[in-house]
Order: structure tokens, then sequence, then C-alpha cells
């Protein structure tokens, strides 16, 4: 008989649903939480974005989904992290290390935000990604024949050639589609992919997008995507969590999220990203920073730097989140007063 912690059904054609996810780091004596309470669900072949500043809990979240994050100083609880693994549903933080391990990697690939400090830079890229397969895949036979297949799908020009290569001998737009072919070694459900085209320069982050896009589209593979950059989020994704100081402020559908925005934190997040041929002298932006951990507000986290905080609510009492939609939700006292028609 299955272990009902570890198995549990849910609809096919969702591969991971995540509840109550939370992760703290130890400083001193104290553990400072740096995401709280964060839920969310994904389905096979979709494209979710996680979208905020520096330091808003993003890349902490994805990690500890799979037990990237070591422990101590961090500490990660859930409800539950339910990932279909195509045969049963395993509760990623209820299983054996040993097999997550195998999810990691396999089932459920990362890539990180500077490729350069990725690879090893004392191995050739062939032979880094034949450790993914030997890992992951052990049923290939022909791992030269795979591993040119994969730096080919990646669009790696002459891959019988750079198969022999070391990291520092290729671009940083080849660096990153080595990564790209290093995650696709194994064959996953899911890519999380961190700041993808950071450092990049413009052409080659939309080669970049395209090509995950590409991969997505062929493999039916489902894609979180980590970004602060709205204007990468809008040509990728199929839904929107807007993240600040760890917690969820508005989920939705891209279109809610770019057209119909609510939390303040949104539309200002919106109204910072220039527009090519609007005229206008300074970009707008948001005062302020985003809290270190510790010293978020007790109530709205956002409250110290909106201009639509209401004095004595927004500082003190937490927000709930609000349905406006199937598919639209967002957390803010102004919403409940207003219907979100503030301003």
């Amino acid at each position: 008989m299955k272990n009902s912690a570890i198995y549990e059904p849910v609809i096919m054609e969702q591969l991971l649903q995540v509840e109550n996810l939370s992760v703290a780091f130890a400083s001193g004596k104290k553990n400072l939480e740096v995401v709280s309470g964060l839920s969310f669900s994904l389905r096979r072949g979709e494209v979710l974005a996680l979208v905020g500043e520096s330091g808003c809990g993003k890349s902490a979240s994805c990690l500890a989904l799979t037990g990237l994050l070591p422990s101590p100083p961090a500490f990660s609880t859930a409800d539950k992290i339910l990932f279909h693994t195509g045969e049963c549903v395993e509760n990623l933080n209820k299983i054996p290390a040993r097999k997550l391990r195998k999810i990691r990697g396999g089932k459920i690939a990362y890539i990180f935000q500077e490729p350069a400090a990725s690879l090893n830079p004392v191995i050739r890229i062939g032979d880094q990604i034949a450790e993914v397969i030997a890992l992951h895949r052990p049923e290939i036979k022909d791992y030269k024949a795979e591993i040119i297949s994969l730096l080919s799908q990646v669009g790696i020009p002459s891959p019988e050639t750079r198969i022999n290569s070391y990291p520092h001998e290729l671009s940083g737009g080849m660096q990153q589609r080595v990564m790209i072919a290093m995650a696709l070694a194994g064959d996953p459900d899911l890519l999380i992919a961190d700041e993808p085209t950071t450092a990049l320069d413009v052409t080659v982050q939309a080669q970049i997008l395209d090509l995950i896009d590409k991969i997505r589209t062929e493999r039916e593979m489902a894609v979180i995507l980590i970004s602060h950059n709205l204007g990468v989020v809008s040509q990728l994704a199929d839904r929107i969590i807007v993240m600040y100081a760890g917690i969820m402020v508005e989920s939705g559908s891209t279109e809610d999220i770019l057209k119909r925005p609510v939390h303040p934190y949104t539309k200002a997040l919106i109204s910072a990203v220039p527009e090519l041929g609007r005229k206008c002298g300074r970009l707008n932006t948001i005062p302020g920073a985003v809290p270190s951990p510790g010293e978020f507000p007790a109530g709205c986290r956002f409250s110290n730097r909106c201009r639509f905080a209401v004095n004595g609510v927004c500082a003190y009492k937490r927000p709930e989140e609000k349905n406006i939609s199937e598919t639209h939700s967002v957390s803010c006292h102004l919403f409940s007063e207003t219907g979100g028609e503030e301003k």
C-alpha cells in the first residue's frame, strides 16, 4: 500500500503543485524568513514566470523545490510539493534524498544565471553533458551521438568539433546554449530558468528566449521562468506571479497582469518598463528598496514604498488574497476596499 504522505492523486494535466512553501536562513540566533507561504500550480507545457526585484525570493523558492539550498543555513518547509513524474506523484519534501537526486537534474532541470560560473572550466563540455546522461539516462548507448544531437538542437554550430571545447573557448551566448543542452540531457518535464538572459546582449537574449520556447513546444515541457524583466516575461509566459519581499502579491494570466494589473507594486513595475518610441523625460522608478529579511513590515510588505498605503491598515495588517477572476488574484487592502479601482 502506498504511503499517503508521499503519493497523492492529482489531475493528470497538472505537473507541479506547491502549497505553503516557506524558506528561511539562519542568521545568528534567528531564522530570517525570505519566502512566506508561497502556493502555485503548473501544468504540462505551461510557462510560469516569477517576477520581482532582486531579493524578492524568486530564486530561493525554486531552489527549495528540489532541496538545492544548503541546510543549514537554509531551512524550507511546505505543506506539499507534488510533482508528477509520469509514473506516480511524488511529494518532493517527503521523499528520501537519494530519490530526490534522481528527479533533480532529470525530471526537473535548472538553467542558472551565469553559465560561466556553472560550467566546470577544466572539463570539456561534451564530458560535462555526458555526466548528466550517465546519471539520468543510463539506457543511452551512444553518448557521443546523443551529445552531438543535443548541441545541434540548441543551435551550437559544428557540434562534432565543439564537443571537445572548454567553456572559456565559447562566447557567453554559446555557454548558455551548452547549459540548456545539459538541462535537456536528462529529458526533463520541467525546466527552471533563472534569469537565463542575464549579461547577454539584446540579440543573443532574443535567440535564447526563442530557443527555450521552441524546445518547450517540441517537448511539451513546462517552464518556470525567473526574471525581473517584464519585457522578457511578456514574450514567453502563459501566467505570471508577481513576488515582493518573499510573498506573492498578484498572480494571473500574462494578459491579466500586463493589461489589467491591480496591485500598486505590479503597476509600478509595469510603469518602470521603457517603451520604444514613448516620449518622456525621466523613467519611472519605485522609491526605496526591498526591505531585508527581518525588517519586513508587519502588514503589507510593500506598504513603506506604496503611495496608496492607508495609515493604520497597510503597515500593520497583512492583506488576504482575493480572487478577481478565475485566473487573477491579488493581496492588497485597496482591492478589498475599492474593488481594485485605485489609480
